[in-house]
């Protein structure tokens, strides 16, 4: 019988929302096989079973904050053998990243005789949930709508198992008719100032935007694009691409023409060191998009977008998007970007400031997609689609003249999209 200590998952990370549990007290699992979900800064992670064995108990309740270098769960092997295994991996882990405050934070771990948490989380319960205390089972996203509409969760009767609320639970909820007593209580409610932290992907993106905006010399840049001809290509090769089971977007063509310019505009794929004394050219290009997802903003990236085809573009932009939407997406696909995208122009935008992914240098902002007039090569007023653009640059290395020229090949492309056969490998 051992405890399985809930691991270092990602750089900086210390604690975790038990979002929730995929087994039950006395079930037997295999190894590997996931045991909870819980909820970084960062995104949605499966914990695993660390060998074969069977759960005897379960530390913390759903909604939980878990702490790393804490017991998560109980688990005996009842081989006799992964218990052993087990330790010696965890004896060794803990070895080598033997630290003060690893060891401090292992000896304020619950203890075998508590079921959960409940003395850290009980004044969380109380003001999450009800007035008396009591914690309603319910997902992240479903106490979220709870809290944007000034709901109080205990109020709502839950349909799923074991009284969960549920996101239908929470409509029927909002459809009913409103008693003069609950109404006078919404608007004592609404009277008040309501407070909430700052915590998960939210925090960290405001730390690291604070960083940016503070360090780094932002040097924007902004542009129209007439898209006509891209969309007309779009449409044609959207047929093909769907037979092939590819969701053929403007995203794909947009990445692949930052690719073909950088080979040009090498410093808009770098990276700058901390001592800002080097230059760090980067060998591929992983384009970021910003998916504006249900536990806050993510970026995850395309890697190699210089070597890949457009379909191969393209099911990576649908694979990425819908992973981070649902707060899935893997670690490996939020690490390693050079250069971002952010598609304002999907929420209705025209023109931005965005404000650079550091350690990137570059990051430019689509606006929407509008028909507007245009006069073209005989003088007459023609109708085309322009798409408005507006481009951010790291002012230490990148200066305006190269963003400009940059800018320039990288729309040349987009306004005469069959002129990038010329460059594919």
């Amino acid at each position: 019988m051992s405890d399985f200590i809930l691991p270092d998952i990602g750089e900086g990370i210390v604690e975790c929302e038990l979002v929730k549990w995929l087994v039950s007290e006395g079930d037997l699992i295999e190894e590997d096989q996931p045991v909870a979900e819980v909820m970084t800064d960062k995104a949605l992670v499966e914990i695993p079973a660390p060998y074969k064995g069977r759960v005897t108990r379960l530390y913390w309740k759903e909604g939980d904050i878990a702490k790393v270098h804490a017991p998560l769960f109980e688990l005996i092997d009842e081989s006799g053998e992964g218990a052993d295994k087990s330790s010696g991996e965890q004896a060794k882990t803990d070895g080598e990243n033997k630290s003060p405050e690893p060891e401090a934070k292992q000896a304020e771990a619950p203890k075998q005789s508590e079921s959960a948490p409940e003395a850290a989380s009980k004044h969380t319960a109380k003001s999450a949930d009800s007035s008396d205390g009591q914690r309603t089972p319910a997902s992240p996203a479903v106490r979220r709508l709870v809290r944007e509409n000034e709901l109080t969760l205990g109020d709502i009767e839950g349909s799923g198992k074991d009284g969960r609320v549920l996101k239908a639970d929470v409509l029927s909820h909002m459809e009913q008719p409103v008693s003069e007593n609950t109404q006078g209580k919404r608007e004592a409610q609404s009277q008040e100032v309501r407070i909430e932290p700052i915590k998960g992907m939210q925090a960290v993106m405001a730390k690291r935007m604070v960083a940016s905006a503070s360090t780094i010399p932002h040097f924007n840049f902004s542009e129209d694009i007439d898209v006509t001809e891209l969309l007309s290509l779009r449409q044609q090769l959207k047929p093909e691409a769907e037979a092939r089971g590819s969701r053929l977007t403007l995203m794909p063509f947009i990445m692949k023409a930052i690719a073909l310019a950088v080979r040009e505009y090498p410093v808009l794929n770098s990276q700058i060191n901390e001592d800002v004394t080097e230059v760090h050219y980067q060998p591929q290009c992983n384009v970021g998009m910003a998916v504006d997802s249900k536990i806050g903003l993510l970026v995850p990236n395309v890697k190699n977008v210089d070597q890949l085809t457009l379909l191969e573009i393209a099911d990576e932009v649908t694979r990425l998007t819908e992973t981070a939407r649902e707060g899935r997406v893997s670690q490996a696909d939020l690490k390693g970007g050079t250069i971002t995208i952010s598609n304002i122009g999907a929420l209705g935008g025209t023109y931005a400031s965005p404000i650079i992914n550091a350690p990137e240098v570059a990051i430019v902002a689509l606006g929407r997609t509008q028909k507007l007039p245009r006069f073209d090569a005989n003088g007459q007023v023609v109708e085309r689609s322009i798409m408005t653009i507006s481009w951010a640059g790291d002012h230490r290395i990148i200066d305006g003249g190269t963003i400009a020229r940059f800018n320039n090949l990288w729309k040349g492309y987009l306004e005469s999209p069959q002129s990038m056969l010329l460059h594919l490998g």
